[in-house]
């Protein structure tokens, strides 16, 4: 079940570094259309959460999976708040939530390991 379960990690993870780096591109690939605008922002975000899923099955744990989720969001859409021009009315109220909620994982990380 272990290597299963490594595997399943390690595409996850594969096809969400793909989604960050090449939105687009994968979009082709698995649905044969070329994503755009909003599906480009929503692919990302999709991205990051597959590479937390992989990080949390293998070889992390669920609250790393989580950390790196939270840190991971929280920066890509303040980036795309700054610079993409795109801010709905819960863009920054969810970019705070999702540093608070990393900010909370970090101390419970580092209070295990203490």
């Amino acid at each position: 079940m272990k290597k299963v379960l490594v595997l399943a990690a390690v595409s996850e993870t594969a096809t969400g570094a793909g989604l960050l780096v090449a939105p687009a591109l994968v979009g082709q690939l698995l649905f044969g259309v070329e994503l755009n605008g909003i599906a480009v922002t929503v692919a990302r975000v999709t991205g990051i959460a597959l590479i937390a899923l992989g990080v949390a099955c293998w070889p992390g744990t669920p609250l790393v999976g989580m950390l790196t989720y939270g840190a991971g969001v929280a920066l890509y859409l303040s980036w795309v708040g700054l610079a993409g021009g795109m801010t709905g009315i819960l863009l920054w109220p969810a970019v705070i939530l999702h540093v608070i909620l990393t900010a909370l994982l970090i101390r419970i990380s580092w209070t295990a390991t203490n």
